[in-house]
């Protein structure tokens, strides 16, 4: 009995641990974006929007090049000083 209570806690604090590592990364996410100071409704609604759009299409893809574009100059310049700037 006490071996399956200590397999349960162990279980939750594995789920609670995966849980706040992937907040974590998505924190991250919206750091490197520089929206760390962005107002949490408009987080929230930007998000929602992305969600509608379906896989594949061109805005999706559009995104995801944007977004792999990104991620490489984080790794090797270590920032994303090129993608914070508006369009001249």
């Amino acid at each position: 009995m006490a071996g399956l209570e200590r397999k349960r806690r162990f279980l939750m604090t594995a789920d609670r641990k995966r849980e706040a590592r992937e907040r974590f990364l998505l924190g991250g996410i919206v750091v490197r974006a520089g929206l760390s100071n962005a107002d949490r409704a408009f987080l929230l609604g930007g998000l929602l929007e992305m969600k509608r759009l379906v896989p594949g299409t061109p805005e999706h893809r559009r995104l995801c090049d944007i977004g792999e574009l990104a991620f490489r100059a984080a790794a090797f310049d270590g920032g994303l000083e090129r993608f914070e700037k508006a369009p001249e």
